[in-house]
Formats: structure tokens, C-alpha cells, sequence
């Protein structure tokens, strides 16, 4: 309060992440957008109010623009696994939704559309992880499919209904993949006790529960547990890492972009030490229990086990999990005789940005998969 400097905190009892909060016209509360379960909502809340309103609904990542000058509606952003991003009209009131652009209606309107599926397991601990589970535009569950297990980054980036240009599970499942993607612990949108338990637990129970969805799905009848991958970028790609020393062969082909793969020389190269310090504690060096920290959830330390075939990929020019992450890797697997492959890309950073590249890395991509989960 301007006047009298008394401070409230109208979402202090919301176990969620406020995002884009924006006042109303009258100044009497506020929107925000938030995690919610797989998907990005928006919620109402009157400075009053002890709980949000949810405004909007459905299988959707909602984005907030602007609120209208009278207060009844907001111009919002939407989009989902299936359609890319579009700008339409919310009804503050009745939660009724009004397009204002269809950018991609002619495109998409050509295109057979994979099946998204919601899914929960029972984790190791009892709990439930949610996953989304993505299948083929023509799929029958009389026939088997190969299975990709999509392991996020972050490593505290949910798992929502976005249309990504790099993982494209549209994509992947037009290429007849089913694609199970884990919103393992650490990902937000399931509370704050779940978003925070991948700190300083990394190779703990987030990776337990990727295992946990994924030999649920291998048990479904429509997988071939023969033609399964991981595949994941960033922190997902320290997932593969570590999934190929512990999976016990459960994957027949991994693929790892901008992957962390050696916490101790990753400590002393990237350009972001918030992740090093708040994730994992701190420098190894500071007490022998970090150091036992580090070498316990290193997956540098696990290689004698890796047998998957691998593809690494990397840019020269990421700071924020350098190169040289990727290039022990792939010596690693090369030493190790593990079947491998590494895709440099001398002008990208922690990101493939430019279109040709983007173009490569797809190829690649889905190259190295049907090479190795094609049926035999």
C-alpha cells in the first residue's frame, strides 16, 4: 500500500509460480498465468480474495498479452502439442475463449494430428508423476510402436502444452514414435515440495521417476519394449548421460543435445554458476561431502556400464553447458566402443538457431533413431 507502506501478499497460501502478474483497470486484483498440471493457466484474484480463480481451461499453454480497458476480457496467447501459438479474446467472467488470429488454420488443416494422452504413474516413493503421452496421427492399438522417452531440461522447466521447433513431438510422432514425455520431479505445476526436490538430488529421484513412467509404458501392448530411446537437451541431456549408466539397458538408443556430463569440469567452464551453486550445492571442493555429491551424480563416473548406442550433439558456441561437455562424452563412448556419433555445430550456442541447422539437426535426428529402433 502506497499510502501506508503495509505489504500483502495475495498469493502468499498459492502453491504454484505466479507469472505475468497484470492489475485490472479497477486496481482491485490482478491476473497471472501459472503452471497447472501439464498445462499453463490463467487465474483472476481480487486483492480480497483468499484463492485464485481459474479463468481459463482445456489442454492448453496459455500466455497473457494485455487486459482490456474495461476490465471484461483479456487478449491472450494459446498453444498446445498440436497447434502452434495463436492470439485470441478471454472472457474474464465466463472463461469463453474468441480467436483473433488463425495463422496456422490453412497449414494445419492439411495435417493429421497425433493423439495426446494424459498419463500418472506411481513413483517409487508413492506418488504420481504426470507425463504427457504423445502418439502417431494414425494410430492402432492392435500394432506396436517404438517408444521415445523425452527427458526435459531445466532442469526446472515444466513439461507443458507448447508447440516447440526443436522438440517437436508433432513431428515425432508423424514419423511413428510414440513419445512419452516424464514431468519428473523438479518440474514445476505439481506444488513447490516437487519443483524443489531436483535440488541437489539430480541423479535422485527425478531419474527414478523417468525409469518408473517409463516401465509402466513399456508394459502397454501397443510399445515394442525392443525400440525404445532417450533422447534430451541441456539438463535433458544430463539425463541421457545418466540414464546410460543406470537404465540397465532398457533404452536401445539415447541422444543427448548440449548434455552435462561431467559436474567438475562443468563447475569450472559454463558462464552460469546459479545452477552449480543452488542445484548442487556448491563447488566440489568446499567440503568432502559435496565432492561425494558430485561424484555420486556425475555420469562421467558411470561409463564403465554404457553400452547404448549414443548421438551427441553440441554447439561451439554454448556457454552455459560448454562444448567440451559433449566431446567427453563422446570419447567416453568411443573408448568404450560404444556406437556413436557426434553432430558439431561450430556456430550455434546452447540453442540450434538458424533454419539450415535446425533442418541438419532433424535429420540427424531421426537418422540415428531409425538406425537403430528400426524393426528387426
Amino acid at each position: 500500500d502506497l499510502k501506508t507502506d503495509a505489504i500483502s501478499e495475495p498469493t502468499k497460501g498459492l502453491d504454484q509460480t505466479v507469472h505475468a502478474a497484470t492489475w485490472l483497470p479497477d486496481g482491485k486484483g490482478f491476473v497471472f498465468s501459472s503452471e497447472t498440471r501439464g498445462t499453463d493457466q490463467i487465474f483472476r484474484l481480487g486483492l480480497e480474495d483468499s484463492q485464485p480463480k481459474q479463468i481459463s481451461s482445456g489442454t492448453f499453454n496459455w500466455s497473457l498479452a494485455d487486459v482490456a480497458p474495461d476490465g471484461k476480457s483479456l487478449v491472450c496467447a494459446r498453444q498446445s502439442m498440436q497447434r502452434p501459438t495463436e492470439l485470441g479474446r478471454l472472457d474474464l467472467a465466463k472463461g469463453n475463449w474468441s480467436p483473433l488470429t488463425d495463422v496456422n488454420g490453412e497449414i494445419f488443416a492439411k495435417l493429421a494430428l497425433p493423439k495426446v494422452v494424459e498419463r500418472w504413474t506411481r513413483a517409487t516413493d508413492g506418488k504420481q508423476i504426470h507425463s504427457w503421452l504423445i502418439l502417431p496421427p494414425d494410430f492402432d492399438p492392435e500394432k506396436r510402436y517404438p517408444l521415445i522417452t523425452y527427458c526435459q531440461g531445466g532442469p526446472q522447466g515444466q513439461i507443458g502444452q507448447w508447440f516447440s521447433y526443436r522438440w517437436n513431438f508433432h513431428l515425432m510422432a508423424a514419423q511413428g514414435y510414440a513419445v512419452l514425455a516424464v514431468n519428473r520431479r523438479g518440474l514445476p505445476g505439481f506444488g513447490r515440495a516437487w519443483n524443489d526436490e531436483i535440488s541437489k538430488d539430480w541423479g535422485g529421484q527425478a531419474m527414478r521417476d523417468i525409469l518408473s513412467a517409463t516401465d509402466s509404458m513399456l508394459t502397454e501392448p501397443f510399445i515394442d519394449p525392443e525400440r525404445t530411446a532417450a533422447v534430451g537437451a541441456s539438463f535433458g541431456g544430463y539425463t541421457v548421460y545418466w540414464l546410460m549408466g543406470h537404465a540397465q539397458n532398457r533404452f536401445k538408443a539415447m541422444i543427448a543435445h548440449c548434455g552435462v556430463f561431467n559436474l567438475e569440469s562443468m563447475y569450472g567452464s559454463t558462464e552460469e554458476l546459479f545452477f552449480a551453486n543452488w542445484d548442487l550445492g556448491g563447488p566440489y571442493w568446499k567440503s568432502a561431502e559435496l565432492k561425494k555429491s558430485y561424484d555420486a551424480f556425475s555420469p562421467n563416473r558411470f561409463v564403465g556400464a554404457w553400452k547404448t548406442p549414443l548421438l551427441v550433439i553440441h554447439g561451439e558456441k554454448d556457454f552455459r553447458v560448454p562444448v567440451t561437455q559433449g566431446m567427453e562424452a563422446f570419447t567416453a563412448a568411443q573408448v568404450e566402443g560404444v556406437p556413436s556419433r557426434f553432430l558439431y555445430f561450430p556456430n550455434e550456442g546452447h540453442w540450434v538457431m538458424s533454419p539450415q541447422n535446425g533442418v541438419l539437426w532433424h535429420r540427424v535426428f531421426f537418422d540415428w533413431l531409425g538406425r537403430w529402433l528400426s524393426p528387426r
